[in-house]
């Protein structure tokens, strides 16, 4: 069975930088497409980049286009999102997800990210 297991959270300055990672346990042969979503207090979670299954397309939200970047390590069955030039609006937990070729969508617990202004 697989499973999803993020990491890499934690709390920063403005203007600082982390790297979160999602490494996947089990079978991810059938994965489709990985991503990143977060979370904030009273909002909806929203999707924040995707990564097509071999790296080759990546998309964004605008709000983080320029300071945030996902790659993934098929070796390691890892997925990555560097996050720089944080902001106090980007405190959310952060979760990851596989999306499978049969629809079905896998998601990891979540890492809180907190940017102290």
């Amino acid at each position: 069975q697989v499973q999803l297991v993020e990491s890499g959270g934690g709390l920063v300055q403005a203007g600082g930088s982390l790297r979160l990672s999602c490494a996947a346990s089990g079978r991810m042969s059938w994965v489709n497409h990985m991503g990143w979503y977060r979370q904030a207090p009273g909002n909806q979670r929203e999707l924040v980049a995707t990564i097509t299954s071999f790296g080759y397309a990546a998309s964004y939200r605008d709000s983080v286009k320029g300071r945030f970047t996902i790659s993934r390590d098929n070796a390691k069955n890892t997925v990555y999102l560097q996050m720089n030039s944080l902001q106090p609006e980007d405190t959310a937990v952060y979760y990851c997800n596989a999306v499978f070729s049969s629809g079905y969508t896998l998601w990891g617990q979540g890492t809180q990210v907190t940017v102290s202004s």
